[in-house]
């Protein structure tokens, strides 16, 4: 039973923060489909790590609603050698928006947090109750703690001042607009790039790490239909966890993109596994129990998505980014 809207987004103004992002433009995509306004702001016209600027935005636009999907993101490569990045941007980005948006008086507020909030070690499927419960994973710490405040912020504001603003956790995401940067950017579109490069020059896919650790993977537009159901429906203290409830592992996620990329006649690339980079957490996968009993469960299957985003790689429909 799908649970009724406690804040429709019918008639409202409603701004993304973020919306040049994989996320931001999911989100953008799917409120076309609600009777709302939507707002945006181009970089070169808004900084969201300036709090002046956010607040002269928000008096001349006069948002009602607000997701928070802005970031500065990366993959484990990334997050390793460029952690004060992560940490300041993120900071900065929050403080400014979620304590204008008090200010101004938006009436509903959304942090997109991740799931690498959570413990390395956490039980699994991870509960939103593990959240500070143990150690987090060093070579994403520093995202961690910064998008860990951002959550806080939302529960702070929230339990002071009685603001209506929320979190949610989505699990590891790609889709459209997604970064494919070989060394910079997530797991899975580093695989679908590699895994093309490799088919055409026909060589082996090199994964780096051991092919072992579980991952769980969403879309980025079947996020993005889940945080407008959330939105209207969710107002509570807790975080709510966002995912798609499919584990694979590494080696099984490097597989579908190894077959999605075969080129007609031919086998797919074989694998290869670079020992000497990190694998990061063991397993992650977040409980949706909170998310089931609202009454969203409209994920896609991990291999259509994966094989959509090869075939939009293939045809050029996506940037790219880190390409020689």
């Amino acid at each position: 039973m799908t649970a009724a809207p406690l804040y429709p987004l019918a008639g409202r103004r409603v701004f993304v923060a973020g919306h040049a992002g994989m996320v931001g433009a999911a989100l953008v995509r799917r409120l076309a489909r609600e009777d709302c306004e939507v707002l945006t702001a181009p970089r070169a016209q808004l900084d969201l790590a300036d709090a002046r600027a956010v607040a002269a935005y928000f008096a001349d636009r006069r948002p009602q609603a607000v997701f928070l999907a802005a970031a500065r993101v990366g993959g484990i490569e990334a997050n390793r050698t460029r952690p004060a990045d992560f940490l300041c941007d993120n900071l900065a980005i929050q403080l400014a928006v979620i304590h204008e948006a008090w200010r101004a008086g938006v009436e509903k507020l959304m942090v997109l947090g991740s799931s690498c909030i959570y413990p390395r070690d956490a039980p699994q499927p991870i509960r939103e109750e593990a959240l500070l419960s143990g150690p987090l994973e060093p070579t994403n710490e520093a995202y961690a703690v910064a998008k860990i405040a951002g959550l806080k912020m939302a529960q702070a504001y929230r339990r002071q001042h009685g603001a209506d603003f929320i979190a949610a956790q989505p699990t590891n995401l790609y889709g459209p607009g997604d970064n494919y940067d070989p060394t910079g950017s997530h797991v899975l579109p580093a695989l679908i790039r590699r895994a093309a490069e490799a088919a055409d020059a026909g060589r082996p896919l090199e994964v780096w790490g051991s092919g072992a650790p579980l991952r769980e993977f969403l879309h980025a537009d079947d996020l993005a239909d889940a945080l407008v159901f959330v939105m209207e429906r969710w107002s509570q203290d807790l975080p709510i966890n966002i995912g798609s409830g499919e584990e694979i592992s590494i080696r099984g996620l490097a597989a579908l993109c190894a077959e999605a990329a075969a080129l007609p006649g031919s086998r797919p690339p074989p694998l290869v596994f670079d020992a000497s980079k990190p694998d990061g957490t063991p397993r992650k996968l977040v409980d949706r129990s909170r998310l089931l009993a609202l009454g969203w469960d409209g994920a896609r299957p991990l291999a259509e998505g994966v094989a959509q985003a090869m075939r939009d790689w293939r045809a050029g429909r996506e940037p790219r980014r880190g390409a020689a």
